[in-house]
């Protein structure tokens, strides 16, 4: 009994040490940002992309049956054959996720990118030390000398 409380003890210390904590903080957040990046790829670059290239830049059904179930007469799509238990070498649903994933990636990127060019700002405008008064005025002065 007593090595159990111990075992209980030691999981309670771990479970709110605080890297585990953040740790499921930035899991939760993580997937609301995946939901995020998801809908920006699939509602606003994704339409761009498929009004540039003049029609869908989807391959989903692009695909080559292998075998197929017995009496099968639905649509030849890699949704209702999948679903009907088709043996499918979908390798247009592969090309499809493939080109998401770029984008995604890239948009990610572009992200990153960003957040660490105004956090490297913010650092910059911290480490900047103010100007002293006296400083100012003398630059204020010459500043007007030069007109």
């Amino acid at each position: 009994m007593g090595q159990r409380k111990g075992i209980f003890k030691e999981f309670q210390e771990f479970a709110v040490r605080g890297n585990v904590v953040d740790l499921a903080v930035g899991v939760i957040v993580g997937a609301a940002f995946g939901k995020i990046v998801e809908s920006l790829v699939k509602d606003i670059v994704m339409p761009v992309v498929n009004f540039l290239v003049g029609g869908s830049v989807d391959f989903t059904n692009k695909l080559l049956v292998l075998t197929r179930p017995a009496n099968y007469s639905g649509p030849e799509n890699y949704a209702e054959l999948t679903k009907a238990g088709a043996t499918v070498f979908a390798w247009g649903n592969f090309l499809t996720i493939t080109i998401n994933f770029v984008l995604l990636a890239f948009i990610i990127f572009g992200m990153v990118k960003l957040i660490n060019t105004a956090r490297a700002k913010i650092e910059s405008e911290k480490q900047a030390p103010p100007i002293p008064e006296d400083i100012a005025l003398l630059r204020e002065i010459r500043d007007l000398l030069k007109k």
